[in-house]
């Protein structure tokens, strides 16, 4: 007690300054301390009414100064930190989050206490604690400047006079409370999609209401748009959409068609997946008199219906990309435009966007050319058409096939000589039954037919990268997007050499410059081994993301100084704004796009994660539903992953992961050797590498957490 009065009297009649520096030293002494202006005053003895207002203007100065920051209305607390930052914050399941910065190396590791209201997804200004190393960056979330989603699906819990939201998403670890006259209609337990409405400083939770019941929805409807609404994907067009695109009609103008070059005459077709129903790519091929080959690579012409500024364009930037998860597809476009208008469908005449070239028999290129053309496709081949003529079956256009299908060897053979690294594409699929339930899985391998197309579209996007790239206006580059690849980091690398080590592969990727060499050795000798499919998954994951950006640092996994995105505008918004931009260059238009270009490039590249999730997601679902009534059976598996909580085991029979938690694992006391990848047991040294084949059981199928549990047997 005599503190306080001690502190009083010393309190009044001091200064401003004096004040202030009372008012620092007692943050100092409690830099963890969150405190109101109340308890400020109450801890230094404040009563005089002038002294208590002037500690007011006090706080506001020391907020300015970054000293203090206003966690909530009349709350403050320390700044730990030395500098400030912007970026996308990602959650865990477990709380705590990481965000991801452009200037650093390394993500921003955020504890659950200092998320400060900020969720999954949110673009944030983060604060590093002073107590940060460069390797381990910590900080904390000073403000959400965007709300990346303000959605969510998940079950509804009423109580007397309101109810709580909670989301289907373990990384949205926050309730949403909603009165009593916001739930329309909705009964407990009742899955819902529920929209924040409010968000006061001074609370804990959110508040909200029920958009929509979903109760009236299949079990999957309701997984998928749970699934879609909770990375913050828009699964439904917003009718000014829909009317401006179902004003497109499919009619050719003919004082339209007169200013393109016509391929109508041409020998047309287009190679795609069985089940596709959008076509934005287009071959055509003849003989020139001089003996060369004229190859056009013909991209659906989206750019001349989807005007800058209009609804559809606006949609289109919003979800920058179209998403394909196992049982639908969510479009880019409405359907009027993605597979009908823009589609470049047989027997039917189109405006297209074309990259023309005029190659010899050995590939090598003798002319380009860019513009924009008119087309009919006469015929459709399936991969799998293409690759039965490529082995060897009669077709009347095998003379055309065959020619392309050697110059895209030719060009995939150059590319991997420069330093390309090979993977093989391989996609997990799923058979679906006439209810969308899955009955089997089946791994879709790419093949040369496959590789035929691949090799055009690279043609065409490195081509009109390289056009648009090494041209200037003035002393500056033309504003442009480029679809990067940087060089992977020593670190993740040397994290691999240590992973194939347990497979017995000794390789050299001291060198930086040796990487892709080596890379391409050992994925050579694995080929056609039982280790193929984890290695290479391991060796993607060891090399650096490729991004949209407007500088260009090459694409270091195709081995391009130059690379964009030209082929594919009906899914990609990133090819719609490149159609724009080769235009206006191409017409000598001036362009419009200035520093936003920069902004969208980043928004397209986190959409494109956000789908790439979804994705993953809608994947583990499906795994999920085809093994809910296999609980008890027994598997052969193969070990695919190894954590502290637990090893990951990929079934033999039907590619579906699952997981056998640590602790569970029979015989021993077995823990995670972080130095040298393995599980080993404490006592028996009994160990569990990558690749190891595994007997297991399935224990439990979660549909909710989509999870597999395992055992081993």
């Amino acid at each position: 007690m005599s503190r306080k009065k001690d502190k009083k009297k010393s309190s009044k009649g001091k200064n401003k300054g004096n004040l202030t520096h009372i008012i620092k030293r007692l943050f100092d002494k409690n830099p963890t301390a969150i405190l109101s202006h109340k308890q400020i005053c109450d801890e230094l003895a404040i009563k005089d009414k002038e002294l208590r207002k002037s500690v007011f203007h006090i706080l506001e100065n020391l907020i300015n100064s970054e000293y203090l920051r206003e966690v909530g209305h009349g709350i403050y607390k320390k700044n730990q930190h030395s500098k400030v930052y912007e970026g996308e914050l990602e959650t865990t399941s477990r709380g705590s989050g990481y965000v991801m910065v452009d200037e650093l190396e390394s993500d921003i590791f955020i504890h659950q206490k200092n998320l400060n209201n900020a969720l999954n997804g949110d673009i944030v200004k983060v604060a590093l604690n002073s107590r940060s190393t460069s390797k381990k960056p910590e900080g904390e979330i000073l403000e959400v400047l965007k709300r990346e989603r303000t959605q969510f699906v998940g079950t509804i819990q009423l109580h007397d006079n309101f109810a709580f939201f909670v989301s289907d998403n373990p990384r949205n670890k926050v309730d949403i409370y909603i009165p009593k006259e916001k739930i329309n209609g909705a009964l407990d337990a009742d899955k819902v999609l529920v929209k924040i409405t409010a968000w006061p400083k001074n609370k804990e939770k959110p508040f909200g209401e029920v958009v929509e019941v979903l109760k009236s929805n299949s079990a999957n409807d309701n997984e998928v748009i749970s699934i879609l609404v909770n990375h913050g994907i828009e699964f439904k067009f917003p009718k000014e959409v829909i009317e401006e695109a179902e004003k497109i009609g499919m009619d050719l103008d003919p004082e339209e068609v007169k200013k393109r070059r016509d391929f109508r005459d041409i020998l047309t077709f287009t190679i795609d997946p069985v089940d596709a129903k959008d076509f934005d790519d287009a071959l055509s091929l003849r003989q020139l008199e001089n003996g060369h080959y004229e190859v056009g690579v013909h991209i659906a012409d989206v750019s001349h219906y989807v005007r800058p500024g209009t609804a559809m364009d606006k949609e289109a930037l919003k979800r920058s990309n179209s998403v394909y998860l196992v049982d639908r597809v969510i479009p880019m476009l409405p359907e009027q435009l993605s597979n009908m208008a823009c589609s470049l469908r047989p027997n039917e005449d189109k405006y297209s966007f074309s990259a023309v070239f005029e190659i010899d028999e050995k590939g090598n290129i003798h002319h380009e050319w860019f513009g924009k053309t008119v087309i009919h496709s006469d015929r459709r081949f399936t991969y799998e058409e293409a690759q039965e003529i490529i082995e060897g079956k009669t077709d009347p256009l095998e003379k055309e096939i065959l020619f392309l299908d050697k110059i895209a060897k030719t060009y995939r053979e150059k590319r991997i000589k420069k330093g390309a690294i090979s993977f093989e594409s391989e996609e997990m699929r799923f058979e679906l039954d006439k209810q969308g339930n899955p009955v089997r899985t089946y791994v879709k391998i790419s093949k040369d037919a496959n590789k035929l197309i691949e090799e055009f579209m690279l043609l065409a996007n490195k081509k009109v990268a390289e056009f648009i790239g090494k041209r200037k206006k003035g002393e500056d580059f033309i504003p442009f997007i480029y679809r990067t690849h940087d060089k992977p980091s020593m670190e993740k690398i040397m994290l691999f050499r240590t992973f194939i080590d347990k497979f017995g592969y000794d390789i050299d990727f001291t060198h930086p410059d040796q990487i892709a060499m080596a890379m391409n050795k050992l994925l050579d000798d694995i080929r056609y081994k039982n280790e193929a499919g984890i290695i290479q998954t391991m060796a993607i994951r060891s090399m650096a993301k490729a991004v949209y950006e407007t500088r260009n640092i090459g694409h270091y996994g195709l081995s391009f100084e130059f690379y964009t995105h030209f082929t594919s505008p009906i899914r990609r918004y990133a090819d719609l704004i490149v159609h724009r931009i080769l235009f206006n260059e191409l017409h000598n238009v001036s362009h419009k796009y200035g520093s936003e270009l920069d902004d969208m490039a980043k928004r397209i590249s986190r959409n494109e994660r956000k789908a790439v999730e979804a994705e993953r997601d809608s994947n583990k679902y499906f795994q999920v539903l085809l093994m809910k009534d296999k609980v008890g059976q027994t598997f052969d598996g193969i070990v695919s992953g190894l954590a502290e909580f637990g090893m990951f085991v990929k079934l033999t029979e039907n590619h579906c992961e699952g997981m056998v938690p640590l602790n569970e694992i029979p015989g021993d006391r077995f823990y995670f050797d972080a130095d040298n990848y393995r599980i080993i047991g404490a006592k028996t040294e009994e160990e569990y590498n990558f690749g190891d084949a595994v007997k297991i059981r399935v224990k439990e199928v979660d549909t909710i957490k989509k999870q597999i549990n395992l055992e081993i047997v």
